[in-house]
């Protein structure tokens, strides 16, 4: 039997209220009524709707939709944590981005978020050894969307990438919960080293538009990093770093960067 929409509402208050804001957005634009209903309305949870929506913006003339909606379904039936992650990831885009004003609209505008969903489902792919087709989820990722992450990268929940073009997050990097990042943000190595060879990013971190955070290194949890930054060496948590190469040049200023998007550098931050 089909829940109503209080039941929903208990036990998967993300997704009913998606479908809330897909009802009341196809009355206020029937313009968008088959988009809308195709990529929400028609699909019973959230995990199918991502499905559809990754396997529709990343199939090719290489890679049919059917073929990858039939990957990401058993991504997300295997694993568990991969909705949970995304429910995560909505609520973090809905809460810091000043531009998203319903928690539909990641799920059907904003690229980071997909990107950030298509990349779970090509980390998948590889930690199951799987590896040549979480290859071709990276591909397309790039060509889709601007944006870089190897399908070995480990990403943790609640992750917002604002406007997320150029982006790039390499092979052994660690990005922690509760991140917040801008665009053109690179997590790189510095040379041909092969092993691990890039950054560690600890919870509830912000890094600003166009930072480099380059090497083996770990940014400690709450901190910042100031756009357009260099980082080249171990940041200690509740800091804020700024320059090329970046220097700490005081504290975070509150708890919760990530959250707070708090960019200015203020005297004594």
């Amino acid at each position: 039997m089909a829940r109503t929409q209080t039941q929903l509402a208990q036990v998967d208050p993300i997704w009913a209220q998606i479908l809330e804001e897909a009802e009341q957005a196809v009355k206020d634009e029937p313009l968008l009524g088959g988009l809308i209903h195709q990529s929400v309305l028609h699909h019973p949870s959230l995990e199918r709707a991502l499905s559809y929506r990754n396997s529709l913006k990343l199939a090719s003339g290489e890679m049919s939709e059917q073929i990858l909606r039939e990957i990401c379904d058993e991504a997300y039936a295997s694993d568990p944590t991969i909705g949970r992650s995304a429910r995560a990831d909505i609520a973090a885009v809905y809460d810091r981005d000043p531009a998203c004003h319903r928690y539909l609209q990641p799920v059907l505008f904003f690229k980071g978020f997909q990107a950030i969903q298509a990349y779970r489902i090509g980390h998948w792919l590889w930690t199951a050894g799987r590896r040549d087709l979480a290859y071709f989820i990276q591909m397309r990722v790039s060509e889709v969307f601007g944006i870089d992450i190897h399908p070995a990268a480990k990403i943790g929940k609640g992750i917002m990438i604002d406007h997320a073009h150029s982006i790039v997050i390499g092979e052994t990097a660690v990005v922690g919960d509760n991140v917040s990042m801008l665009h053109s943000v690179t997590l790189g190595g510095t040379g041909k080293e092969e092993q691990d060879r890039h950054p560690k990013i600890g919870d509830g971190v912000l890094i600003g538009a166009g930072a480099k955070v380059l090497g083996n290194i770990h940014i400690g949890n709450c901190s910042r990093i100031a756009a357009g930054s260099v980082v080249l060496s171990e940041v200690p948590a509740c800091k804020t770093v700024a320059g090329v190469p970046a220097k700490i040049v005081g504290e975070a200023g509150c708890a919760q960067p990530s959250m707070s998007m708090d960019q200015i550098l203020r005297s004594g931050a």
